[in-house]
């Protein structure tokens, strides 16, 4: 008889934007690794994301009161039900990913509260009983990389063979939107206006692109219909509110660079291994948030007055930061980029002068800061 211990049941919280859900998908495949069932807890805007992540075995939908642009009121009906839902599918351990400036203390006591089992996250709260794992991660750490070490000091590892880089299921063939033959796709819209380019200074890089040669592909939501048309003008080819998630990964799959702000599709395309041209407002750090995995350029002034502001909209006239970049930078950039292999084993290779580190720096023997109320 079999006296090996059974695979924990476990639950992965993100609850912010189809991005964030992205980007945890290295540490997603860490605790699926070592779990006979994998869930995933995550917001309205990160769902769709949540599906195409390798190792996530369900998703539940959960729109908090605390995260995003617009939550919804606090309600006791649907608390009632997201504690009912958690109860039921028995979870061991739960991991709850969030970023530097965020809480992970509301979901926590909900977990709790559902009778979750061992609970691990990065808090710089005091938490109470509410954490069986206190992490505090290291400082200036990207957003892969820590979730990836809070994972690991959980007790999950990544598999072997597993880099570590971004990753999404195998996306479609979408030569039927875009058409056969190399193009590179301009994403000119951002859920946080601060993070893109004005409508006019999207359509002169367009422009310019074309004039340059490349065959441009503009894509958008289905909210930003009329910015992509704006864009893409009689000139490029205009996908806006034609795709989903998943259909956007494979355009993004397609192309040859993807050049785009600071906003879910950058890492997307990182996700399947495309060279990112990434429009960086400071507002948020690029050692943070920057592209992931894959060769990429950072265009944008990271020095500009808004740095670190967590600003929505641009607060200095003019959008200088990203307004300012030249065509000929934009020009550059993807040329530099254009024809780089994107399999996977290729997507380190890049000088250090791209930007910040690109591939995982995870690994045995970082030490990291822990306080434990019990032993996960």
């Amino acid at each position: 008889m079999s006296t090996a211990t059974p695979l924990p049941r476990t639950l992965v919280v993100r609850l912010d934007s189809a991005g964030d859900v992205l980007l945890a998908g290295p540490a997603v495949r860490a605790v699926a690794a070592g779990s006979s069932h994998t869930a995933l807890l995550c917001g309205p805007q990160g769902v769709s994301a949540g599906r195409l992540l390798p190792g996530v075995d369900e998703v539940i939908e959960y729109d908090a009161p605390w995260v995003g642009l617009e939550p919804p009121a606090v309600s006791r009906a649907v608390t009632d039900r997201l504690l009912q839902e958690l109860s039921v599918r028995r979870f061991d351990r739960a991991l709850i990913l969030v970023s530097y400036h965020q809480s992970p203390l509301p979901v926590a006591l909900l977990l709790k509260l559902a009778g979750v089992g061992r609970t691990a996250a990065d808090s710089e709260d005091y938490p109470g009983a509410l954490l069986d794992l206190r992490h505090h991660r290291l400082p200036h750490r990207h957003e892969v990389l820590a979730a990836l070490d809070l994972a690991r000091d959980a007790g999950f590892t990544l598999p072997p063979g597993d880099d570590g880089t971004l990753r999404v299921k195998p996306p479609p063939d979408t030569t039927h939107l875009t058409g056969p033959g190399p193009y590179v796709v301009l994403h000119p819209g951002a859920a946080v206006p601060a993070r893109a380019w004005s409508p006019a200074r999207a359509a002169r890089a367009a422009a310019a692109l074309t004039a340059a040669g490349h065959r441009v592909v503009v894509t958008g939501g289905r909210g930003e219909r009329d910015l992509t048309s704006r864009v893409a003008g009689g000139h490029a080819l205009d996908l806006g509110g034609a795709t989903d998630l998943e259909q956007l990964a494979g355009v993004l799959a397609g192309a040859r660079v993807v050049v785009a702000g600071n906003t879910g599709p950058t890492h997307l395309a990182a996700a399947v291994g495309t060279p990112v041209v990434c429009l960086f407002a400071p507002v948020v750090p690029a050692e943070r948030w920057g592209p992931y995995g894959v060769p990429h350029v950072l265009l944008g002034d990271q020095d500009a007055a808004c740095a670190g502001s967590r600003a929505r909209r641009c607060p200095t006239a003019g959008h200088p930061c990203l307004d300012g970049i030249g065509d000929r930078q934009v020009l550059t950039a993807v040329a530099a980029l254009d024809g780089l292999p994107v399999h996977p084993t290729a997507r380190t290779a890049r000088p250090e002068a791209w930007g910040p580190t690109a591939g995982p720096a995870y690994g045995p023997g970082r030490g990291l800061a822990t306080e434990r109320g019990a032993t996960l």
